[in-house]
This record gives structure tokens, C-alpha cells and sequence, in this order.
């Protein structure tokens, strides 16, 4: 792999609604939603981990150029694009599978997790839950939810949920988007 192109997973809810923020960001190369943290063995399906029992959460792999955006960048958007206060919960959508989560890939993004929590805490009333922890196996969700959102604008989920969070993310981040 290019030593100038890193690889960040988190998972703040629905991963539709994560994909569609990272997409929108300068640097990011390639945003892959999927399935990682979950304690059965084998790739689990879409079926399953709405189930809630498989323990894995939805998250998603930013393929991004650090030279462009930093690693720091890229969990500031997430944990201001979510709400980390809500344990196992975004919105409407309940359950472990939709923890707020940040798997770090080494020793040094686990540094750097650590300390966005820690500077990210003051801004919220409530204390922050997303756990984060060494990544385990990362599995590519299933073709229909990639890209999700640019292909299903229109979608009541979509419109009601993901649009709004991308007018948050112009708000909050304008200057770090494509």
C-alpha cells in the first residue's frame, strides 16, 4: 500500500449515514461500508447483524491521504457527525450493532483516538461512550449497502436522516470538504 494512504474504521450509527459524511471529505479516496467487532466466527450478513446478537458493530473503512486530511481530522468530523453520548444507540436506530465505535489499526491512531475523545469531551453535556479498541477482522458489507446514499437520495431514510447530517457536516466542516 502507498505509505501516503492510511486506513481509518469507525462506526457511529448506520453506516449509510457515516459513508455519505466521509465521502464528502478532500483526501478521502475510498469509503467501504462493513462489519467489524462481532464475536462469531465467519462473515456475517446484513440479516444477522440487524439481529443484534452477532456483537458486531456497522462501521466503515476510510481509505484517505493524510497528506491531505489527518488521521486527528478524520475522528474530529466523525465524533462531531454523530452523537457519542448514546450507548449503542443513533437515533432511532438501537442496539450494539449501532455503538458508537473507533477500531484503531495501530498503537499510534490509538494515541490519537484517546486524545479526540479527551479534547472532543468539553463540547458535550454528557460523557462520551464510543469505545475504542483494536480493530479485528474488517468484513465488506454486502454490494446493495455500499454507496448507499448517492444511490437512494430519495429514500425516506435517506431524506429524513442522512440529508439533514450532511447539512450539519457543511455547517461544522466546510472547509474540509471536496
Amino acid at each position: 500500500m502507498d505509505k501516503n494512504i492510511q486506513i481509518a474504521t469507525i462506526g457511529g450509527g448506520c453506516f449509510w449515514c457515516t459513508e455519505a459524511v466521509f465521502q464528502e471529505i478532500k483526501g478521502v479516496e475510498k469509503v467501504v461500508s462493513g462489519y467489524a467487532g462481532g464475536t462469531v466466527p465467519g462473515k456475517p450478513t446484513y440479516r444477522e447483524i440487524c439481529s443484534g446478537l452477532t456483537g458486531h458493530a456497522e462501521v466503515i473503512q476510510v481509505t484517505f491521504n493524510p497528506t491531505i486530511i489527518s488521521y486527528e481530522d478524520i475522528l474530529v468530523i466523525f465524533m462531531t457527525t454523530h452523537d457519542p453520548t448514546t450507548l449503542n444507540r443513533q437515533g432511532a436506530d438501537k442496539g450494539t450493532q449501532y455503538r458508537s465505535v473507533i477500531f484503531y489499526h495501530d498503537a499510534h491512531q490509538q494515541k490519537i483516538a484517546q486524545e479526540v475523545v479527551k479534547q472532543i469531551q468539553p463540547y458535550y453535556q454528557d460523557a462520551i461512550v464510543t469505545e475504542i479498541s483494536e480493530l479485528p477482522v474488517f468484513y465488506d458489507a454486502e454490494k446493495e449497502h455500499q454507496n448507499y446514499y448517492r444511490q437512494h437520495t430519495e429514500q425516506g431514510y435517506c431524506s429524513f436522516v442522512i440529508t439533514p447530517k450532511l447539512a450539519k457536516l457543511r455547517k461544522l466542516h466546510a472547509d474540509k470538504l471536496k
